[in-house]
């Protein structure tokens, strides 16, 4: 969150789990309402969809959007960098807006290069973003962390989690 509130964004506590949801035939993302409560209260229901790996779907509220827009126009030394992520990033994305029943139209481009047309997916929150990714894609990443949970949760205890 405070990712959000060096952006002047207006803050709230966001979902701490991860939710199940659906894509339908007309590629609209049912959002669960904890989601949806969380953007409303994050910026309104205005959003820009894109991908920042070619993996999952980020959802971003406006606010956050045009931070990285500016980010974009600034980057300095990094400039090359930040025309081929803008590029990518408009080129499969859109703005969008949250109906009243919580779907949102996931840009089409999209949908077919991710693969999620009338798909289940999760959804979770993460540094102020809503992150999406197929239920598979989601399986594959609960089993590599499986596999290393007990020497990163010894990491982290050295860093105070309990």
């Amino acid at each position: 969150m405070a990712d959000l509130e060096q952006i002047g964004a207006p803050t709230a506590e966001p979902p701490h789990s991860i939710e199940s949801a659906s894509v339908d035939d007309k590629g609209r993302l049912k959002l669960p309402a904890k989601m949806v409560e969380y953007l409303a209260a994050t910026g309104g229901t205005q959003v820009f969809i894109s991908t920042r790996d070619l993996r999952t779907v980020t959802i971003y509220p406006l606010s956050r959007w045009k931070h990285n827009e500016n980010v974009f126009e600034d980057a300095g030394e990094d400039a090359a960098a930040a025309e081929r992520v803008a590029l990518l990033m408009k080129y499969y994305g859109g703005d969008a807006e949250v109906d009243k029943s919580g779907r949102v139209l996931l840009p089409a481009l999209l949908r077919e290069e991710l693969g999620l047309e009338k798909q289940s997916v999760v959804v979770h929150v993460h540094r102020g973003l809503l992150i999406v990714m197929s239920k598979k894609m989601h399986e594959e990443q609960v089993q590599a962390a499986r596999a290393t949970l007990l020497q990163d949760v010894g990491a982290l205890q050295k860093k105070g989690f309990k």
